[in-house]
């Protein structure tokens, strides 16, 4: 029986890694380690096994990708370790992991997007190959549009975000209740925001923060997670509270205690 081989594109760190492990046992490795020293969400996308780059050395496979003397599966092998994302076709990637600092995993598989067109303000968590949080008025693919268009001074090759919660600042930046909102500088999110929705602005979008340094968050993600370049665009959407309570119990909880406590 032929040993199991994998590839995943982690985004955190971004990664082109081989692996004898399945998804769930990779991202409790990839988290919390072998021996538990160290700690940290991953979020990773399984990548279709057949995919091939000639500039990348995928002849590791057969040689590093092998059980141990021993015969314990080999955990990773690292393949490429930068500019990742943009070499690895959307049409590429698989299912997408989300696993907590714990080291608990949650699937999500690609499904049909519809666009929302109802006006109002969105808030997007990019983890790759950038990683800033950004107001726009742009909903998820038009922003994806925008983001990797090459007429635009400021662009990226392929992209990977998340939309987050914004509860009544969506619709009221001004006035609207933020008492549950955890993101640090209310005060600055609501002027960007209030710019943002101006008349005498013509931006779409603006940056929030450079870098989001609380890490994945996870329990503010509204609607789901996207990746996409000009040509190709998938959206994998985030279960429902509901859901989350039900039948991702313990992933849910283990995120809730996630980097903004």
């Amino acid at each position: 029986m032929t040993d199991p081989q994998h590839l995943y594109l982690s985004l955190i760190p971004q990664a082109l890694i081989a692996s004898m492990l399945a998804p769930e046992a990779f991202g409790s490795y990839y988290s919390i380690g072998a021996k538990v020293h160290v700690q940290g969400e991953s979020i990773f996308f399984e990548v279709d096994p057949g995919f091939r780059d000639a500039d990348l050395p995928f002849e590791l496979i057969e040689k590093r990708c092998v059980r141990t003397p021993e015969g314990a599966l080999k955990r990773s092998v690292y393949l490429a370790i930068y500019r990742v994302l943009e070499r690895i076709p959307v049409a590429a990637l698989g299912n997408l992991h989300l696993v907590t600092n714990d080291g608990k995993t949650l699937t999500l598989e690609r499904a049909p997007y519809q666009p929302h067109p109802e006006p109002r303000s969105h808030l997007y968590q990019e983890f790759s190959p950038v990683t800033p949080l950004v107001a726009s008025r742009l909903e998820p693919h038009d922003f994806c549009d925008f983001i990797t268009d090459p007429n635009n001074p400021v662009h990226v090759p392929r992209v990977v975000f998340s939309e987050l919660r914004l509860g009544a600042l969506a619709t009221d930046p001004e006035h609207g209740a933020a008492d549950d909102l955890p993101y640090p500088n209310l005060a600055h999110l609501r002027d960007v925001l209030v710019e943002l929705n101006s008349d005498t602005t013509t931006k779409s979008s603006k940056l929030v923060l450079r870098q989001v340094k609380a890490g994945v968050l996870y329990r503010m993600v509204h609607n789901g997670f996207y990746v996409g370049d000009q040509q190709d665009f998938a959206y994998y959407p985030f279960p429902d509270h509901g859901l989350l309570e039900d039948q991702y119990r313990d992933w849910w909880r283990s995120a809730q205690l996630g980097p903004l406590e």
